[in-house]
This record gives C-alpha cells, structure tokens and sequence, in this order.
C-alpha cells in the first residue's frame, strides 16, 4: 500500500493562511505529500525544508532535492529543529507542520518490524541506523518498567500480564511471536482490534522516543515561527493529541493571576491564537481507514504585546 496523505489539503490550506510565499518547514517529510502540495502552491521565491530520520523518506526526499529547488531534507528529528535551523542560517519561518506517528510504507514493510500483521524481524526504529531493536530493548528492560510502558504509551489496562508474558518468553526476534505472546497472554480485546494493536503502538512509542520528541518540539515550532506564522499538527492517538492540545491552550490562554489583594492588570503573555481542530471526512475515512483517528490542530503565532 503506498503512503497516503492524511488530512493533506486541511493542513496545506491551513499552513498557508493564503499565503503563495515564504519559508516553511516540513517537520515529517515521510514520503513528501504534504510537502509536494505546499510546493505547488508557493511562488519561486519560496523555500520548504523537511525533516526526517527514516532512510527511505531520505531517499524520496532526494529526489525531490533534485526535482525542485526550492526544498531542502534535513536528515534529522524534529526535536532538533531549531538547532538544524540556526546551523543553516535559517532565521524565523512563515509555517511549521508535522505528520505525526508511523507512515504506511513504514508498516506495510515487514522487515520494518513495525507491525503484527506482517512477520518480520522485531526492529520498529524509525532511523534503523542506529539505537536499539524492540528485541533488544525488550530483553534489557525491566518487567515493572515494560508494565509501565505498555499502560501508559499503549493505554492498555492489561499491562501486567502482557509484560509478565513477553518477559518470561525471553528474546523474541520476530513481530510474528510477540504478536502470538500477546495475543494469549491478554483476556480480552477490542472489537475489530488485535490483541497485539495497543503493545505494539507502546513499545514504538517508547523505542523512538515520540512524545519526548513532540514535547521538545512544539516550543521549538512556536520560537521559530514569525508573527502571523502557522503552526499545524496531524496526530493519531490520544496521548500525541494531548500534547499538543495543551501545548496550545497554555500559549493561547493567558496566566493565571497568583498575585495577592488588589487585582492588578495582567502582562498578555500570549504567543499563541487558537485557528482550528479538524478531522478527517467520512470521505477520506472510506478511502483511507488509517485517517480514521486522526486529528489536524493549528495555531497561529501572535505578537507580544509592546513588543
């Protein structure tokens, strides 16, 4: 299956605000769909860098280096962001956006390691050039610490059991036999669900350190984005749209007022205004089940007062 865009003209349209011009950033290039659009709609004057550590979407991102000018890949995590950007010379953008969580091909290619429904060597690393396997990270954690992990990454309330289960199985090197240890050790599961959906989307998580990652980018995202400049942000699960969503609301809300006695007038500290939360239509749902989840957040960069 290739790789489909989620929310692909929302958060193109969102991202530009109108605009035809200026310098953005692809923060998960993936396999360039997002960026392709935003390319077609901007002048020749713009430019858009992307942003990715899987060697496959490196290699796409190549090719579109050599197809138009105006993009650049930065082999990097987007926790990196404002470091890759200032090492360049890259100054304030116009619009940040990100795809977040696992691409098609990514799961569609069992020797990914990132899916049950796919055997293939237990890998999930989004840049298998380096970092541990979900084998070898499974071997080396603790029972309690893996429980951890499972509940609060996978939301999974059979933690206990399924880590109990994987750990006294030893190493396991295929998706295939974590999928099966699972799928025994666990009582009851979802309709519609593999016993296996909400390990598997925990120990990625956990390997590839994604929520630090989002929780590192997104102040990143806001100090790099000029007055007016917008942020959008695509997530697939609850936990990533929490992030975000708080991240949102602290930087468009003002602080709370902890002075004592007379009420005294406020510093609007606000960087941030609320544009929008969509998701996918029923259309694209049909035609693609992956974007069933998924959730497109923006926000636009305000001025500071007096500033």
């Amino acid at each position: 299956m290739s790789h489909i865009s989620v929310l692909l003209h929302e958060t193109v349209d969102a991202l530009l605000a109108d605009r035809n011009t200026g310098i953005y950033i692809d923060a998960t290039f993936g396999r360039g769909g997002h960026t392709r659009l935003l390319l077609s709609k901007l002048d020749e004057h713009a430019r858009v860098y992307g942003f990715d550590k899987d060697p496959q979407a490196l290699e796409t991102a190549a090719q579109l280096e050599q197809e138009d000018s105006r993009f650049k890949i930065i082999h990097a995590s987007f926790g990196d962001l404002k470091q890759e950007l200032e090492e360049r010379g890259i100054g304030l953008v116009d619009g940040v956006m990100a795809d977040l969580g696992v691409s098609s091909p990514q799961l569609d290619q069992a020797e990914r390691g990132f899916s049950f429904m796919k055997d293939g060597p237990l890998d999930m690393r989004m840049d298998n050039s380096k970092g541990p396997t979900a084998a070898e990270w499974l071997m080396h954690i603790e029972e309690e610490a893996l429980a951890n992990v499972i509940f609060q990454y996978g939301e999974e309330r059979y933690s206990r059991r399924i880590a109990k289960a994987i750990k006294a199985a030893g190493y396991i090197d295929t998706t295939a036999k974590l999928a099966e240890i699972v799928k025994v050790a666990h009582p009851k599961w979802e309709k519609h669900k593999h016993a296996a959906t909400r390990t598997f989307q925990a120990i990625r998580i956990a390997i590839n350190k994604e929520l630090e990652d989002i929780e590192v980018f997104l102040p990143q995202a806001l100090e790099v984005l000029k007055t007016d400049g917008r942020l959008a942000v695509i997530s697939f699960h609850s936990l990533e749209d929490r992030l975000i969503k708080q991240f949102i609301q602290k930087e468009a809300n003002l602080a709370e007022d902890t002075s004592w006695g007379m009420p005294q007038e406020r510093e609007d500290t606000r960087r941030l205004k609320k544009i929008s939360r969509v998701r996918a239509s029923d259309e694209e749902v049909k035609a693609n089940p992956r974007s069933r989840s998924a959730w497109l957040r923006v926000a636009e960069r305000l001025a500071l007062k007096g500033k």
